[in-house]
C-alpha cells in the first residue's frame, strides 16, 4: 500500500470539510436561516482564499451558487448576481447559474435580458425544465404572449401531467384575448388538481367575463372554500411587513396586478363574495390591509361587509371602504363644487324603473342639453353617450329601463386647435402625479382608442405633460387638486380631467377603479412615470407598515 502524500491528506482533508460546510450551508437555508446558511459558505471560501490549491475550482463555483441562492431568499438581487456571475467564471457551463442569473434580471424588470441568459441555458443544457419554464414566464412578462403560448405548448405535450403549464397556458391565452381557450387550460389545470385554487379564481373571472354569473359564482365559492385567501410571498426574505388585499368578484376592484407586482412585502388577498361575513380570527397577524373594492356602484351591497371586516381587523387600512362608498358619480359631483378654478359637471341619478318619457325628462333635468348618459357603474365608452334631446334621451334609457342611470351636465372642453384633451392625475397619499393625456378627434376620448400610437406630434405632446405637468397646469389648478384630494379622502385614486376655454379644470371622473399598467411598448416614455407610481405606491404602504409596527412596539 503506497502510502499518501501530505499534501493529498491535506487537499483531502479540505475537501471534506469544504463538503461538510456546504451541506450545513444547505441545511440552514432549508430551514429559512439563510444568515447561517452564508456564513457557512463563507467560512469555506475565506479558507480556499487563504489556501486556494486545496479547494477544487469547482466547488468554488458550487459555493458562489449557494450564495446566489442565499442572496435570492433575502431579496438580495445585487449580491445574488455577483454570486452567480462569480461562479460562471470558474465554471460557465452551470446552467442553473445562468437560469437563476435570468431569475435576477426577471424580478428587477429586464425581461429580455433575462431572456437571453435562458436562451443561453437552453443552448447548454436543452432539457432544462426551470429554464425553459422561466423562458415562458420572461417572455409573458415582456408582452410575447404569442411566443409564450407557443413554448408552453410545447411544455404541455412534454409534461402533460403538469397543472401549472396549463395554468400559465390560461393565462397566455387569456391575455391574447382568446377567453375560450384560456378557459379551458384553467379547467384542464383543475382536472389535474383538484386543489387549484388560483385556477378556479380565474375561471370565476372569465365566466364572469362571459356572462355566466352563476358559473363564475359557483367557482368563485369552491376556490374560497379550497383556499379563502390567495397568498404571494414576498420577493425577498424575510418580508418587510404582511398585508391582507380585499376584493369583490362581482364588483368593481382597483387594477392593482402592476402595483403589487415584485413585492417585498407578503400579500394575502381575500375575495369577499356578497354580505357574508369573515372571520377576521382566520386571517392571520398583518400589519395592513388594503381594500381594492373600488366601484361604489357595483359594491353597494359588499362594501359594508369589507367595512365590518376592517374594523374588526383594527389594521391600518389603504382605501377606506366607506370613504369608497362615497364616490358615486352623483355623491362626487356633489362633494367637489365650490372650488376656485374648478368645474364639476352637475350629474343627476335616474333610478331604474323610473319614469323617462321626454316631457317628464324635461322638467326634471336641472341642466340643460345637451346631456352625458351612461348606466351606473360602467366605465369607458362602452353605452356612454352624448344626447342632443329629452326624446334621443327617453329611447336611451329604454334600453336598460331597469338600471340606474347618470345624467351628465356636458362640458365642452375642445381646445383651441379643435382636438379634445383629457388628463389623468394618480393620488397616492400626499402626491399627486401624473399618468397620461389623451388626445382624440371628439369628446368621447380614451387613450386606447385614439390615434396616438400613428401621430408622433401627440406622443411628443405627452412625453412632454408627463415629463413637466406643470408647464400645462398652473398653481390654481394644483391647489384645485390638492382640495379634491383633501375632500375625497382616499389614499389612492385617479382623476380623470381637462382644461376648458376659460382656463377651469374640468372633473369627468375621480374614483380608485383607474387603470395603471406597465404595457406601453408603443408609448416608451410612459415607463419612468408608470414606474414613479408603483414606487409611491409601494412607498406608502411601507410606511404605514412601518408606522403600525412602530405604533405596536415591534
Amino acid at each position: 500500500m503506497i502510502p499518501a502524500s501530505s499534501s493529498s491528506l491535506a487537499t483531502h482533508s479540505a475537501a471534506a470539510l469544504a463538503e461538510s460546510l456546504i451541506r450545513l450551508g444547505q441545511e440552514h437555508h432549508a430551514d429559512g436561516r439563510i444568515d447561517e446558511a452564508i456564513a457557512a459558505y463563507r467560512a469555506v471560501l475565506d479558507a480556499a482564499a487563504a489556501a486556494p490549491d486545496l479547494i477544487a475550482p469547482e466547488m468554488i463555483a458550487r459555493l458562489h451558487a449557494n450564495l446566489g441562492n442565499a442572496g435570492m431568499a433575502r431579496g438580495d438581487l445585487e449580491s445574488a448576481a455577483a454570486s452567480y456571475e462569480a461562479a460562471l467564471r470558474l465554471s460557465p457551463r452551470l446552467t442553473s447559474c445562468w437560469c437563476n442569473l435570468g431569475n435576477v434580471q426577471l424580478q428587477t424588470g429586464k425581461a429580455q435580458e433575462a431572456i437571453a441568459l435562458y436562451l443561453h441555458a437552453l443552448k447548454i443544457n436543452p432539457a432544462h425544465w426551470p429554464s425553459r419554464t422561466n423562458l415562458a414566464q420572461a417572455l409573458m412578462s415582456s408582452g410575447q404572449y404569442l411566443l409564450a403560448r407557443a413554448l408552453l405548448l410545447e411544455l404541455a405535450e412534454a409534461r402533460p401531467q403538469d397543472g401549472q403549464v396549463r395554468h400559465q397556458l390560461g393565462k397566455a391565452c387569456f391575455e391574447l384575448n382568446d377567453a375560450a381557450a384560456a378557459l379551458s387550460h384553467f379547467q384542464a389545470a383543475i382536472a389535474l388538481n383538484p386543489t387549484d385554487a388560483d385556477s378556479l379564481y380565474w375561471i370565476g373571472g372569465l365566466r364572469q367575463h362571459m356572462g355566466d354569473l352563476d358559473g363564475a359564482q359557483a367557482a368563485y365559492a369552491r376556490a374560497a372554500q379550497i383556499k379563502p385567501l390567495i397568498r404571494r410571498q414576498a420577493v425577498k426574505s424575510p418580508p418587510d411587513f404582511r398585508l391582507l388585499a380585499i376584493y369583490a368578484p362581482f364588483a368593481g376592484n382597483t387594477p392593482a396586478e402592476f402595483l403589487f407586482e415584485d413585492a417585498a412585502y407578503d400579500r394575502d388577498t381575500l375575495a369577499l363574495l356578497g354580505a357574508a361575513e369573515v372571520d377576521a380570527a382566520l386571517l392571520g397577524d398583518v400589519q395592513l390591509v388594503v381594500n381594492l373594492i373600488s366601484d361604489a356602484d357595483q359594491a353597494v351591497t359588499v362594501l359594508p361587509s369589507a367595512a365590518r371586516l376592517v374594523a374588526k381587523l383594527g389594521k391600518p387600512v389603504i382605501n377606506d371602504p366607506d370613504k369608497v362608498g362615497r364616490t358615486t358619480r352623483d355623491a362626487i359631483a356633489n362633494l367637489l363644487p365650490g372650488i376656485p378654478a374648478c368645474r364639476v359637471p352637475r350629474t343627476l341619478r335616474l333610478e331604474g324603473g323610473a319614469l323617462v318619457s321626454a316631457a317628464s325628462l324635461a322638467s326634471t333635468l336641472p341642466f340643460s342639453f345637451p346631456v352625458l348618459a351612461r348606466p351606473a357603474g360602467t366605465h369607458g365608452g362602452d353605452d356612454f353617450e352624448k344626447i342632443e334631446s329629452p326624446a334621443e334621451l327617453t329611447a336611451f334609457l329604454a334600453g336598460r329601463p331597469q338600471s340606474d342611470h347618470y345624467i351628465i351636465e356636458y362640458a365642452d372642453y375642445a381646445s383651441a386647435d379643435g382636438h379634445f384633451r383629457k388628463y389623468r392625475f394618480i393620488f397616492i397619499d400626499e402626491e399627486i402625479l401624473p399618468y397620461h393625456l389623451a388626445i382624440g378627434n371628439g369628446w368621447k376620448v380614451h387613450h386606447g382608442s385614439t390615434d396616438m400610437a400613428n401621430q408622433p406630434w401627440m406622443q411628443r405632446e405627452e412625453a412632454a405633460f408627463l415629463a413637466n405637468p406643470g408647464a400645462v397646469f398652473d398653481a390654481s389648478h394644483f391647489e384645485a387638486l390638492q382640495e379634491i384630494q383633501r375632500r375625497i379622502g382616499l389614499d389612492y385614486f385617479g382623476i380623470d380631467c381637462a382644461l376648458d376655454a376659460s382656463g377651469n379644470l374640468i372633473v369627468f371622473e375621480v374614483n380608485a377603479s383607474m387603470l395603471v399598467h406597465r404595457d406601453n411598448a408603443q408609448f416608451p416614455y410612459k415607463d419612468p412615470h408608470v414606474r414613479a407610481i408603483k414606487h409611491a405606491f409601494e412607498g406608502m404602504l411601507r410606511k404605514r407598515a412601518a408606522d403600525h409596527q412602530a405604533a405596536q412596539g415591534k
